[in-house]
């Protein structure tokens, strides 16, 4: 089975995925949630529709970088004489006009390293999902592909007659091809190109360099951190689980879902990690956009996820033009767990609000309001604790009163009389301080298996990998018992050949066949609290092994095989190696001390 060898590019608006070839094979437009005018990637085996490539004759060897510190992609691809060609692909984002610029537009750079070598440009995307072949017009520097109510302009300064009729022609100077809207490009493209690459270039730099980074595994860090903005849209503050949809779990498996929305479930992880970061801008944005998602109104019903945007839907459907990944269907549009009861997100939005409260940095207003909005979750929480739910891995079919879900309703009662505190209101405070206490007590009561470690429900017997994450929130201190205990459970029971499952009970699609790579940082991060430091550095490293060339993660690998699966790239795969690599890495003085 191949494995997800794929780069992205993007600048907050669009992103592509591009493979080991330079062919772009996943492009969403004209946001990172839209129609996959480039959808090759979930196109069967050998997809004739939607991809952009480069074909060089007689092609023997290609390699690829990410320029550093940057989402700027370079391929170099040789043929069999020697010639050379580069590929630059890149998503525009600058500083222009005195704000953030950032098109949905790629552009693409195509460059001679040798002379008389001989190339076809191949472009050919579809709509609606692969439904819609497109209407094909042009003029004399552009080429418009249209289907029904979306329309995608490539501009170009080469022979619009090699662009249509995919032509060889031998390359003698640079071309640029600028995919995009259905707008003129008012300015010459070679300039115009280089202008953009520059300042992108640049623009990714500076970001980088005000990151807070840890001493060990920078590029690591610096490339999970780029992962994880290309997975946030700047416009709204979003950021989605993942660039993609319906990349199985597994080989040969129904488990593929939609994962182009934002589930609050990770908000909490992912504030955390930007937090560690320092990268307060994406930060700030992202926590107003939960806030504003989940408290539009007074209803407190509360989906697990949110689409970019409130006009999108999250409705599940198929789209039955595409065949699905190496085959392997069916391609989703929405998922059905919008609809699902899950408990655990009550806590979820607590604890992403909660960073407004104390963090100097942030400029929020109305906090006492935000805290009355805040109240109703709290009740809401303590009511809906001790009953059942679909839990934090989504059961279709079948419902339980699970830890994880129960510990972070627990997790909003005990934050909450904090932030009553720090708001004011302290007869507040004490009565979310001992509602939490009385949950707490419960949990723990019925968590705890005879043996002296926890249950991932209540009341049975059943290993969870959410319960990693109890001392994360506080439910239990890293040293108590019952935690060791829990590790030695999950290691005996979940832990394949240095990965981790989330569980191993047969669920609605059988016996999970994947690790999931966040679980396994969860592992790492409980090792490391618990002062195992050694076995979690281990664990860790195995992890960074089963990155693609490019240093990225996708949600699942096949422990036997090493091959990822998922849906790619997954901003909480990367959010959990942020994670750990802070909680490992040696501090900068102590590594400086030693080194010298």
């Amino acid at each position: 089975m191949q494995s997800l060898d794929l780069a992205a590019i993007g600048n907050c608006a669009v992103a592509s995925l591009i493979d080991r070839n330079g062919r772009h094979v996943w492009f969403c437009f004209p946001r990172i949630d839209g129609d996959p005018v480039f959808s090759a990637l979930v196109n069967g085996d050998e997809p004739q529709h939607g991809f952009m490539d480069v074909m060089v004759c007689d092609a023997v060897e290609t390699s690829q970088r990410y320029l550093r510190n940057t989402a700027v992609l370079e391929t170099t691809i040789t043929d069999r004489n020697g010639g050379q060609v580069r590929v630059i692909d890149f998503a525009p984002r600058l500083q222009r006009f005195g704000r953030s610029f950032r098109p949905p537009m790629l552009i693409r750079r195509i460059e001679p390293l040798t002379k008389r070598v001989r190339l076809a440009v191949r472009i050919r995307p579809h709509f609606h999902y692969g439904a819609t072949k497109p209407a094909i017009s042009f003029g004399s520097n552009h080429v418009r592909y249209s289907g029904g109510e979306m329309a995608l302009r490539v501009t170009a300064d080469m022979a619009v007659a090699y662009i249509l009729e995919e032509s060889e022609f031998s390359l003698d100077r640079p071309v640029n091809l600028f995919i995009g809207p259905d707008e003129s490009v008012p300015e010459a493209p070679d300039s115009l190109a280089q202008n953009f690459l520059a300042a992108t270039i640049e623009d990714w730099r500076l970001w980088v360099r005000g990151l807070s980074i840890p001493f060990e595994w920078q590029n690591e860090v610096i490339r999970s951190a780029i992962t994880l903005k290309l997975c946030s849209c700047e416009d709204t503050g979003a950021i989605v689980a993942a660039l993609t949809t319906s990349i199985p779990e597994a080989p040969y498996t129904a488990r593929n879902w939609d994962y182009r929305f934002c589930w609050l479930r990770d908000a909490f992880f992912t504030v955390g990690a930007l937090n560690r970061l320092g990268a307060t801008r994406t930060m700030e944005n992202f926590i107003r956009f939960v806030i504003d998602a989940v408290l539009r109104s007074d209803d407190i019903a509360i989906a697990p996820l949110y689409p970019i945007s409130a006009a999108t839907s999250s409705e599940e459907r198929l789209a039955p033009a595409l065949a699905g990944y190496q085959g392997m269907g069916p391609v989703r549009i929405g998922n059905a767990a919008v609809s699902q009861i899950q408990n655990d997100v009550y806590g979820s939005i607590v604890l992403t609000a909660a960073q407004m409260f104390w963090d100097a940095r942030l400029t929020y207003t109305g906090l006492s309001t935000l805290y009355q909005q805040l109240r109703g979750m709290g009740r809401v929480a303590a009511r809906c604790a001790m009953t059942v739910d679909a839990g934090p891995w989504e059961y279709r079919e079948r419902t339980s009163i699970h830890t994880y879900s129960a510990a972070m309703c627990w997790a909003a009662l005990h934050r909450l009389a904090l932030i009553a505190e720090r708001v004011g209101e302290h007869a507040d405070a004490a009565e979310w301080e001992g509602l939490a206490a009385k949950l707490r007590a419960e949990i723990l009561t019925r968590a705890t298996m005879p043996e002296g470690w926890i249950s991932g429900v209540l009341d049975g017997p059943v290993a969870d990998a959410t319960c990693l994450l109890l001392p994360e929130i506080g439910l239990l201190p890293a040293n108590d018992p019952r935690v060791g205990r829990t590790l030695d459970i999950i290691a005996k029971r979940l832990l394949r050949d240095g990965f981790v499952m989330r569980y191993d009970e047969a669920d609605d699609f059988g016996r999970p066949e994947t690790a999931f790579l966040v679980c396994t940082f969860w592992y790492v991060d409980a090792l490391a609290l618990a002062g195992r430091r050694d076995e979690a550095r281990e664990i860790f490293n195995n992890v960074l092994a089963v990155r693609n060339a490019a240093g990225l993660l996708s949600e699942d690998v096949l422990a036997d095989t090493r091959v990822l699966w998922g849906n790619f790239p997954q901003a909480y795969s990367h959010v959990g190696l942020i994670h750990s690599a802070a909680r490992l890495s040696r501090g900068w003085e102590e590594a400086l001390w030693r080194a010298s």
